[in-house]
């Protein structure tokens, strides 16, 4: 438990958290665009770090563990695959985010389509991304920051919840996005060193002795696989082959959106310009995917050393609930190990990785209901005062909202990853080809949101997993695939069989975002026999520059890849090939900074 010097290192981070609220609530409060998008002005290094901030959730630490200890540091893969998706967004998508100057990312249906489909898009989406999907993520946040306060601080699941939302709902509403991301910086760098210093506690511990015994440890020979067993396929096709060949461009999931969306994209459309938001999401995806996860695996690994099942957790905790008592919960388990003054720390680090998530999902959730249903839909010509009003009455009921979910209804936080995985199946493609093929239309997307919803519903809840195993594949790897099969089938034939978008809406959007390509060929055709010019003079006579980007893309993936794994060899006392791995993602790296400047990027 806490002691007094523990409280006063937590208090002291409400402090300066809660300041740095009300010093951006000075300027928050001017308008719309101040409060969701922190007045556009915002630097690439911030944003990245706000970024990764926000993936940085008090629950992402307990989804590795639990990911670790059910089936090895090879699960990863499930999220290590999405690096991909975030590498085609760095170097494809963020430019033209940043180009379409719209507010929030559901703006762009009505900068794209047309008609009654695209409003109904918009305010649907608003809804029910904003509502709906978003309070299931601060949920699983929220899951675990009651797992944790009962872990480590003996408190009340009611209680975690409300001392957790209490301070995030005031710095939230008091400074808009822009004192979410300083906030974001600030909680980043306790949460990254906490998690670091939790790893060096781990491997202390007497039941571990050091890291060389633990990776010897007869225990941890499966579990301590960066790479599933290829000679078992019913594990490498699944934990490997499908998150890499299908996932990253079929699935939308929160922060890892094909071509970008949700919070990154809100993070991109506040940058001072195009280059900006370039950097920020590469600097988001280097710190995300290569310097953050390995911390949590070597707790996770020193976890199944210490409780080699829930048993031996329960033996020592017997006051967790049993609807709590999951994989998962280890890696508190593990952080009760630490001694005054570190694990009062380490606790304000937990709880910066819950607020800086929490407290991005409630501006973008906000953001959602403010713009593209209240202004949209319910109130027109509504002031700019009377809309951060609304935002901010957003802000806090969202938390009510997520607040209810995870007290009476969450479990565990790969329960939701997998809801949410399968609820976006099939769509991922379209927000991938939206951007350079004219024929997509809002049917398009209307028909694909109807079908993975209604796939996800019967797939989850009438469908056992045990009847629905193709090949080598478990349960829930066939329904993704079957979901993904049906979505993709349903919205290529609506798209055939429903009318393009009118010409004057297809021709604004090409001024606008400038994308290129073959699949506007016939929009701009057309438009000249017209006599109109939707090209734009700075396009005049420039290479389209997608086969460059599609290669940075490339060595993008695998230079963060083998930083990752760069870190993992030094991690697994193997030098030489971390060393040579470093070798590679250098080499990537300077190739990325010279490309960088050849991409049409506007200064």
């Amino acid at each position: 438990m806490l002691q007094t010097i523990d409280w006063m290192i937590v208090a002291a981070f409400f402090v300066v958290v809660i300041g740095i609220g009300w010093v951006a609530s000075k300027t928050a409060g001017k308008d719309t665009t101040e409060f969701f998008l922190g007045g556009r002005g915002m630097p690439w290094w911030l944003l990245g770090i706000s970024m990764v901030a926000c993936t940085f959730s008090a629950d992402t630490p307990n989804l590795v563990t639990g990911m670790v200890r059910e089936d090895g540091v090879a699960k990863n893969w499930a999220w290590w695959a999405f690096l991909i998706t975030g590498m085609v967004t760095v170097f494809i998508y963020a430019k033209l985010w940043r180009r379409s100057n719209i507010m929030t990312d559901l703006e762009y249906y009505e900068l794209r389509y047309s008609g009654k489909a695209a409003s109904f898009l918009r305010g649907f989406r608003a809804l029910y991304l904003g509502i709906f999907f978003n309070t299931l993520i601060m949920g699983t946040v929220t899951l675990a920051a009651i797992k944790i306060g009962g872990v480590m601080l003996g408190i009340k699941p009611w209680q975690a919840v409300v001392g957790g939302s209490v301070v995030v709902m005031m710095y939230a509403s008091l400074g808009g996005l822009k004192g979410v991301i300083w906030a974001d910086f600030f909680q980043y760098s306790i949460a990254m060193f906490g998690a670091v210093l939790a790893a060096v506690v781990a491997v202390k511990q007497p039941e571990v002795n050091g890291l060389e015994n633990l990776l010897s440890n007869p225990a941890l020979q499966e579990k301590i696989r960066v790479l599933p067993d290829f000679s078992n396929p019913s594990v490498w096709v699944t934990l490997l082959l499908i998150p890499i060949a299908v996932q990253w461009w079929a699935v939308w999931y929160p922060g890892a959106e094909p071509g970008g969306g949700g919070y990154i994209a809100q993070r991109m459309l506040s940058a001072k310009n195009e280059k900006n938001a370039i950097g920020a999401t590469l600097l988001f995806n280097f710190a995300h995917y290569a310097l953050r996860p390995w911390p949590w695996i070597v707790v996770a690994l020193a976890s199944i050393i210490i409780y080699p099942d829930l048993e031996s957790i329960r033996a020592q905790f017997p006051d967790i609930a049993e609807t709590y008592l999951k994989d998962d919960i280890a890696y508190p388990v593990m952080l009760s190990k630490l001694g005054p003054g570190w694990l009062g720390l380490v606790t304000a680090s937990i709880i910066a990785a819950y607020m800086s998530t929490i407290g991005t999902h409630l501006n973008w959730g906000s953001s959602y209901v403010v713009n593209d249903f209240y202004r949209r839909f319910v109130k027109p010509g509504a002031p700019e005062k009377e809309l951060v009003k609304v935002g901010r009455i957003t802000t806090v009921s969202l938390m009510v909202i997520a607040g209810l979910l995870a007290l009476f209804f969450l479990n565990n936080a790969t329960q939701a990853f997998d809801v949410l995985l399968l609820s976006g199946a099939g769509t991922g493609a379209i927000y991938l080809l939206r951007w350079f093929w004219w024929r997509i239309n809002a049917w398009t997307e209307i028909a694909a949101m109807i079908s993975a919803t209604l796939s996800a519903i019967v797939l989850v809840f009438f469908v056992p997993d045990s009847s629905i195993m193709f090949w080598v594949l478990d349960g829930f790897t066939s329904k993704l695939l079957v979901a993904v099969l049906i979505t993709t089938v349903v919205w290529i034939v609506t798209t055939y069989l429903t009318a393009s978008e009118t010409k004057e809406t297809l021709r604004t959007f090409y001024r606008k975002t400038r994308p290129g390509g073959p699949g506007w060929k016939k929009v701009v055709e057309e438009a000249k026999a017209d006599g109109e010019t939707v090209i734009d003079g700075r396009d005049e006579g420039r290479k389209w520059e997608m086969p460059l980007q599609v290669l940075c893309v490339f060595i993008g993936a695998i230079s963060i890849y083998s930083s990752l794994f760069s870190i993992g060899s030094f991690v697994y006392a193997k030098p030489w090939l971390g060393a040579l791995l470093g070798l590679i993602a250098i080499a990537g790296t300077i190739f990325l900074f010279k490309a960088f400047g050849k991409l049409n990027a506007d200064k």
